[in-house]
């Protein structure tokens, strides 16, 4: 396995007036380049990936992150929120329960898209 932890964050943009949102344009890439900036301060570049994701179908319930091995969806993710994902399933195998999607997540996904 070439990297230990691989972090996929939705960058995807779309047309201001798509109603799906664009987690691009509500924090993706300042959630990016903060998982970056925590990647490089703890020494895990080569070990540990942070990369742009295009769309994830999420984009509904704001920005996406997605921790692998572990396979770890995180939604609605705020750039205040990258360090608590960091410190529990990068740099450790915990999943940030508050954060992460559950039944409830994916059901709230399809009601927002069967409106």
């Amino acid at each position: 396995m070439k990297y230990r932890k691989h972090i996929f964050i939705c960058v995807n943009e779309r047309d201001p007036a798509s109603p799906r949102g664009s987690c691009g344009r509500c924090g993706g890439w300042d959630i990016r380049m903060e998982f970056v900036r925590l990647i490089n301060k703890h020494g895990l570049k080569g070990k540990v990936r942070a990369n742009k994701a295009g769309c994830l179908d999420t984009c509904e319930i704001g920005p996406t992150v997605v921790v692998y091995p572990n396979g770890y969806w995180y939604t609605g993710v705020k750039r205040e929120d990258v360090l608590n994902i960091f410190q529990h399933s990068v740099l450790n195998d915990d999943p940030v329960d508050n954060l992460l999607a559950d039944k409830s997540t994916w059901k709230k996904l399809y009601n927002i898209r069967s409106e």
